[in-house]
């Protein structure tokens, strides 16, 4: 969340209706069969220590969502967008980190 807003969710809602099902059967999947085989199947790839992005892709929309492992088997999903260009954009990236600060810093309050 950043200002009381979830971004991921904004940005979900903002997707067409193919992009919407590609991605909740990304993370649907992930949680049935693990991140073992996620990693596998590339459905996720670590970017960063405790930094993952999903990975969606409908013809030539490519969709990413950054997440982070906070405890047990719960994950936050921070934000998402669209892939333009073969690197994760390090804005991108930059962005998860701030908000996986904002939201650990949260908690320990």
């Amino acid at each position: 969340r950043k200002n009381g807003k979830n971004e991921f969710l904004i940005f979900y809602n903002s997707l067409n209706k193919k992009d919407k099902e590609k991605l909740l059967s990304i993370i649907t999947n992930v949680e049935k069969y693990g991140l073992i085989t996620a990693r596998k199947l590339q459905w996720v790839k670590k970017i960063d220590n405790n930094l993952y992005e999903l990975r969606s892709k409908v013809g030539t929309n490519i969709q990413r969502a950054i997440y982070f492992h906070i405890e047990d088997e719960n994950y936050i999903i921070t934000h998402g967008f669209t892939k333009k260009t073969q690197k994760t954009p390090i804005d991108e990236i930059n962005h998860g980190k701030e908000l996986r600060r904002e939201y650990l810093t949260d908690k320990e309050k």
